[in-house]
This record gives structure tokens, C-alpha cells and sequence, in this order.
């Protein structure tokens, strides 16, 4: 009996110093890791096809949204909501930053995403650039999104985008504090607008 209950503590502490190494392992190894900015670095231009860089999101806080211009209803509607919400919180537009990161950037050419944007704010701006680094910044920041043939018979014909609908907020240092979900409550987004602007 001794040397059952002996061998059980061995598994255990085995057990648990797997279990640290891997935790261990899993938030080094993660690129939007809290220890630092959310995210990765990248290089990628705006939308006046100008670089920009990580460094965009430090400084002061910023809404992070990932869309694509050819959305039919959820980007064009998140990019209004943002509008209203940080009008109401900012009036000035001096304390937040705002960008959306197009998860189409074969279509979404820094002309395309700027007269998508601009439509809608005057104070959210698009990021685009060379696919690759698109793609490779959208999987720093730990987003979804997918391409999907609008006929399944046709998979190189028009396609549409699936992708992460929330809106990721950073405080002014670049790391994380929280989302908006899409369709939340109008009035608790403007506090979590109002949290991030007030740290």
C-alpha cells in the first residue's frame, strides 16, 4: 500500500511539472502574450499607402476591428457603432485611435479601403498590405478569418470572408484590456470605451 501511494505521488508531481513546462512553453511561445504589446510585430501600409507599423497601436488607447470591405452587414455596422461610440466618449478625437485591419487585402487595395472607411469615419483608419504579412499579422492577433466560396463549385470564383466580428481594445502601451462583441449593448460598449480612455 506504501508503494502504491508512493508511486501515486511520483505520477502527481510528474503530472505537475509537465503540466508547468507546457504553461510554460505555451505563453512563451504566444505572440499575444500579456507580458508585452498584443500582437506581433508588422509592416504593413494604411490607407494612404503609407507604412505602418505595431507602434501605431502606442500612445494612446486604440479600437481594433478586422473586416473587410465587402462585407455586407457586420463590418459597415461595427464600423458606424464605433463612430457613434467614440464621438460620444472623445468628442475631440484626441484620446483614442481606431483601425480597421482588412482580413481581404487581394481586394482591399489602400484606394479600395480608403474610400470604404472614409464613408463611414473620418477617424477610423484601414490598414492593408502584401497578403503574407496580412495574414501573418492577422494570426499574431490571434483572428480568425477565412476565405469562403460563395459557390461551392466554383472555389476560385467570388468568395466572401469569415472572421472575427469583435472589436479588440488596447490600452495606450499596446496590450490588451478587452472586446466589444458584435451587437452588444450600445451602452456598455461606451463604458468599455470610456475604461480603456480613463486606464
Amino acid at each position: 500500500m506504501a508503494f502504491f501511494r508512493g508511486a501515486l505521488w511520483v505520477l502527481v508531481v510528474v503530472f505537475a511539472g509537465v503540466l508547468a513546462f507546457l504553461t510554460y512553453e505555451f505563453t512563451r511561445n504566444d505572440p499575444a502574450g500579456s507580458n508585452g504589446p498584443y500582437g506581433v510585430p508588422f509592416e504593413l501600409v494604411d490607407e494612404n499607402g503609407e507604412v505602418i507599423t505595431q507602434a501605431a497601436f502606442q500612445g494612446r488607447p486604440t479600437a481594433l476591428f478586422f473586416g473587410f470591405t465587402h462585407c455586407p452587414d457586420v463590418c459597415p455596422t461595427t464600423l458606424y457603432e464605433l463612430d457613434r461610440w467614440m464621438a460620444e466618449v472623445d468628442p475631440d478625437g484626441d484620446d483614442m485611435a481606431a483601425y480597421m485591419v482588412s482580413v481581404d487585402p487581394e481586394r482591399d487595395t489602400p484606394n479600395v479601403l480608403d474610400t470604404y472607411v472614409s464613408n463611414v469615419s473620418d477617424r477610423i483608419h484601414g490598414i492593408t498590405g502584401d497578403p503574407q504579412a496580412v495574414a501573418d499579422m492577422v494570426k499574431g492577433f490571434n483572428i480568425y478569418a477565412r476565405k469562403v466560396p460563395l459557390d461551392e463549385n466554383d472555389p476560385e470564383g467570388d468568395y466572401t470572408m469569415d472572421h472575427t466580428a469583435s472589436v479588440f481594445l488596447l490600452d495606450e502601451d499596446g496590450q490588451f484590456r478587452s472586446t466589444i462583441a458584435y451587437g452588444e449593448n450600445g451602452d456598455t460598449a461606451v463604458q468599455k470605451l470610456k475604461n480603456l480612455i480613463e486606464g
